[in-house]
C-alpha cells in the first residue's frame, strides 16, 4: 500500500524502500496511480505504457458536439484498434461518410439514428439508445444524428493508426468536385450546386429528425441482410459470484466480423480472473467505477495499472492479466479485440483440467489450493 502523510498526499515509500517526493510533482495522477507510485512488490521489470486517458486526449470542438480519440499517436502500444469518444447536441448530426476501417460501436448515453447503404444498394435505418451497438463494415457510407435527449458514444476501428480527422466526407468531396463534373453526375444545372459547402461539415447542428417509420426509404434491392445494430445491455449476461458479463461476436452480432467484444461488470472486492486471450491483442474502455490490472509479460516481467472511467487500457496479444475492483462500486467496463470470436483461457481452468500431479510438481501447490480450483471457468468471482 502507499504510505501516506497526515494530508494524505501518497508518497513512494513501501516496506522501507524508497523516499519521499516533495516535489514538483502532479499529486492528482499520483492519487488515481498509486500501483504506478507505489508499484506491488510482486512487479519487475519494463513493458510499455497500458494507461490513456481520454482525458488527455485532444477534444474537437464543433457546433453539434465534440470528439476526442486514442490511437496508436496517443498510445503507442496500441496497434490493434483505435477508439473515440463523441457527443452529440439534439439534432446534430456526424454528416455522411466513409472510411477504410469497420465501426463498431457502444452508446453511452442518449438516443440516435443511424443510417447506412451498402454495396448492393441495401439500406438500414435504426435508432440506438444507451446500451446499444452498431457496426458498419469497412468502406460502408453511414451516417448518426442524435436525437431529442442528443447522444454519447464511443467509436472503436479496427486499425490502431486511425484517426476520426481523416475519414471520407460527402461535404468534403462535393467542396472538392468541379460543379461540372456534379451537374452531369446528377443531371442538373451547374447553378443548382452553387449553395454547397466550401469545406468539410463534420459534426454540425440539425434538427431533430421525425418519427422512425416517416423515415425509411424502401430501396429496390432490399434491406442490409444482416443488422447493423444490436442490443448488448438487453443481452442475457453471465452471472458469476462476483459480477457479469455479456459477450458479443461475430456468433450473436452476425454483421461485426471484424471486432469481438465483452462487457463486463465486476463488484466490489472481485475480480477478472487470471488469464490471457490466444487470438489477439486486448484494447479497453472503462465506463464507471475503478479498478487495477496486473499484466504478466515473459522473463518475469509485469505492471500493474489502475484505471477510472473514461480511461483506455490495452493488453499485448497472450498476455497473462487479471483486473480487480479497488472501488466501493461495481466497475463496469468493455474489453475488445481485433477478432471474429472473442476467446479466451482460464488459468484456473488449465489447471484443474491438467493432471493434478503435473500442476504440483510445478507449483509445488497445498492439497487444499488444488480442491479450490475450478474446472468450469469462473471469469468473474469474488474470492
Amino acid at each position: 500500500m502507499t504510505e501516506t502523510t497526515t494530508h494524505q498526499v501518497p508518497q513512494p515509500i513501501r516496506n522501507g524502500h524508497g523516499a519521499t517526493d516533495n516535489g514538483p510533482r502532479n499529486k492528482q495522477i499520483d492519487l488515481q496511480n498509486p500501483d504506478i507510485l507505489v508499484p506491488p512488490d510482486t512487479d519487475s521489470g519494463t513493458l510499455p505504457n497500458l494507461k490513456f486517458s481520454f482525458s488527455q486526449a485532444h477534444m474537437r470542438l464543433e457546433k453539434g458536439g465534440w470528439a476526442r480519440e486514442v490511437t496508436q499517436r496517443e498510445m503507442p502500444i496500441a496497434t490493434t484498434l483505435a477508439g473515440v469518444n463523441m457527443r452529440l447536441k439534439p439534432g446534430a448530426f456526424r454528416e455522411l461518410h466513409w472510411h477504410k476501417q469497420s465501426e463498431w460501436a457502444y452508446v453511452l448515453e442518449g438516443k440516435c439514428r443511424i443510417s447506412a447503404v451498402d454495396q448492393e444498394g441495401r439500406n438500414f435505418l435504426e435508432d440506438v439508445s444507451a446500451g446499444d451497438l452498431w457496426f458498419f463494415p469497412q468502406g460502408i457510407p453511414h451516417h448518426i444524428q442524435a436525437l431529442d435527449e442528443g447522444v454519447e458514444f464511443l467509436l472503436v476501428f479496427n486499425d490502431g493508426n486511425f484517426s476520426e480527422n481523416g475519414t471520407f466526407l460527402i461535404s468534403d468531396w462535393f467542396a472538392h468536385t468541379p460543379r461540372s463534373i456534379l451537374a452531369k453526375n446528377f443531371g442538373v444545372p451547374e447553378e443548382d450546386f452553387s449553395s454547397i459547402p466550401t469545406s468539410e461539415l463534420y459534426i454540425f447542428n440539425g434538427r431533430v429528425p421525425p418519427p422512425l417509420e416517416s423515415d425509411r426509404i424502401l430501396s429496390p434491392t432490399g434491406d442490409v441482410p444482416r443488422s447493423f445494430k444490436h442490443s448488448l445491455d438487453s443481452q442475457a449476461p453471465i452471472r458469476t459470484s462476483g459480477g457479469t458479463a455479456r459477450i458479443v461476436d461475430s456468433h450473436n452480432f452476425e454483421a461485426s466480423t471484424t471486432t469481438s467484444a465483452a462487457l463486463v461488470e465486476i463488484e466490489p472486492g472481485a475480480i477478472r480472473e487470471l488469464h490471457w486471450h490466444p487470438n489477439n491483442d486486448e484494447w479497453q474502455y472503462y465506463i464507471s467505477g475503478q479498478g487495477r490490472m496486473g499484466v504478466f509479460a515473459d522473463s518475469g516481467r509485469n505492471r500493474t495499472f489502475d484505471y477510472q472511467a473514461g480511461d483506455v487500457g490495452y493488453v499485448p496479444f497472450a498476455m497473462g492479466h487479471y483486473i480487480e475492483n479497488t472501488g466501493d462500486t461495481p466497475l463496469k467496463f468493455l474489453e475488445m479485440f481485433l477478432a471474429p470470436s472473442f476467446e479466451d483461457v482460464s488459468l484456473a481452468q488449465w489447471m484443474a483440467l491438467t493432471p493434478p500431479e503435473v500442476v504440483q510438481q510445478h507449483l509445488n501447490l497445498s492439497d487444499n489450493v488444488m480442491r479450490s480450483i475450478r474446472r468450469e471457468k469462473q471469469p468473474i468471482f469474488r474470492p
